[in-house]
């Protein structure tokens, strides 16, 4: 169970910044390269490569090639049932669990 929930813990440190999950889902349809990436979004491509490394550590995407360059795809499509199960709905209900619990 430890070696488990040690890369659980890899994937929830992936996906804990919100650039890295407006990457992912950049992702969902189709690959991209560091540059297409970086336009969309307006930010460096250094820091996109950064983002990519950790999604890339945690398994979350893969990396292949193009000539010279490199594209970016996510690994299993399953990582977005996580990731959408995460409904409005769940995270007002869970604030509402964390302000109670200020206040006790």
């Amino acid at each position: 169970m430890g070696n488990v929930n040690k890369f659980r813990s890899r994937i929830f440190k992936a996906l804990s910044v919100t650039g890295r999950l407006e990457i992912l889902e950049f992702l969902r349809d189709e690959e991209k390269c560091v540059g297409d990436i970086a336009q969309y979004f307006g930010i460096r491509q250094s820091l996109v490569s950064r983002h990519l490394k950790i999604l890339r550590d945690g398994g979350l995407v893969k990396q292949g090639r193009e000539g010279t360059r490199r594209l970016y795809s996510v690994t299993d499509p399953r990582i977005f049932e996580l990731i959408d199960s995460v409904t409005l709905d769940l995270v007002n209900a869970l604030s509402k669990r964390a302000i109670e619990q200020m206040t006790v």
